[in-house]
């Protein structure tokens, strides 16, 4: 027989009104009586649970806001946030909202659209100061927070769900490293943006491992795109301009279509080794097609359930952090690109 508010509130010692307000996530009750009173509800198995995450006892109103533009990743992403939410019955709500731009102001702009409903929230941000301020301010408000893909660690968020970017860059290099096979020459990187915790890191990583291991190769170009195409495309026709050898390329955000469209139409004599990020619609294509030679996959449909698993923990939790765990990049080849 499933526990009751009444069995809790005799485990720990409170009234049942006390009881009735943690569970429901209202005010009136200290952070000392909701921890008595989630450790109580998780003993006697009151809390649902999800992949060993407990969950709230209460249909939640989650929120996310993203920057897809015309990223094709990120659109990937909303849907599989989107679909997943649906599915959970303890998801009241899930709405998605498209930020214009990656830029403070786009992120402060479209959190005033905020339900007074919201429960939780998940971002995408740029890490900086005005981001970090923003974020604090809602879970000054009892909102609990998860981010997404490139983290911002100093903000007060519950969890990060993502892959480690500073590893996904290290392995770019050593992929780039074994591809080119010996050789001495320049290499090419086109950056998303900095301000992405996340970029910075993969480059980081990429540099290491190259200074570390492979001093042949010399980064002798690293424009930074923010994502756009067309900056990616300019980018790499001035590089494969200015090293006719280059030997590699590795794009680091979403401009990779950018990259595509210059190998195809200036046809190096001995194509560049082409890595990138993220399995789309379009890598999928460049990697049948032996334009791209591997994508580092950060796994959207997995990304976006642990993202509504980790809110929904979060929410239910007394606790203002959940253990930290990263999702596990996947390497794509174009012999074990999986059905979508």
């Amino acid at each position: 027989m499933k526990a009751t508010v009444t069995d809790i509130a005799r485990s720990c010692g409170l009234s049942t009104a006390t009881v009735d307000r943690v569970l429901n996530n209202r005010p009136g009750a200290s952070a000392a009586n909701r921890q008595r009173v989630m450790e109580a509800a998780k003993q006697l198995g009151y809390l649902p649970t999800l992949d060993q995450v407990v969950l709230p006892s209460k249909p939640a109103h989650l929120e996310f806001f993203l920057p897809i533009g015309s990223n094709a990743f990120m659109a990937d992403l909303a849907h599989h946030i989107e679909d997943y939410a649906q599915r959970l019955p303890l998801v009241a709500s899930c709405r998605i909202h498209n930020l214009a731009g990656i830029s403070p102001g786009a992120l402060q702009g479209a959190v005033e659209n905020l339900s007074l409903k919201a429960n939780g929230v998940g971002v995408i941000a740029v890490d900086h100061p005005r981001t970090r301020n923003i974020l604090r301010e809602l879970v000054e408000a009892g909102i609990r927070l998860v981010t997404l893909v490139s983290d911002v660690p100093a903000a007060p968020r519950s969890a990060y769900v993502g892959i480690d970017n500073r590893v996904a860059g290290r392995t770019a290099a050593l992929l780039m490293g074994r591809f080119v096979g010996g050789r001495t020459g320049h290499l090419a990187m086109v950056v998303g943006s900095r301000s992405y915790r996340g970029h910075e890191e993969r480059e980081m990583g990429f540099r290491s491992v190259l200074s570390e291991e492979f001093p042949n190769l010399t980064v002798s170009s690293a424009a930074e795109s923010n994502d756009d195409p067309e900056a990616s495309y300019s980018a790499t026709i001035k590089a494969l301009h200015n090293e006719p050898e280059l030997l590699g390329i590795y794009c680091v955000g979403a401009g990779r279509s950018g990259v595509a469209k210059a190998l195809l139409e200036v046809r190096p004599r001995r194509k560049p080794v082409f890595i990138c990020h993220d399995l789309t619609k379009e890598t999928r294509r460049y990697l049948v097609d032996d334009l791209a030679d591997v994508v580092i996959d950060q796994n959207a449909r997995l990304i976006a359930e642990q993202s509504v698993i980790r809110l929904l923990g979060s929410i239910a939790s007394s606790a203002p952090y959940l253990t930290k765990k990263f999702i596990e990049p996947r390497l794509i080849f174009k012999e074990n690109v999986p059905v979508q």
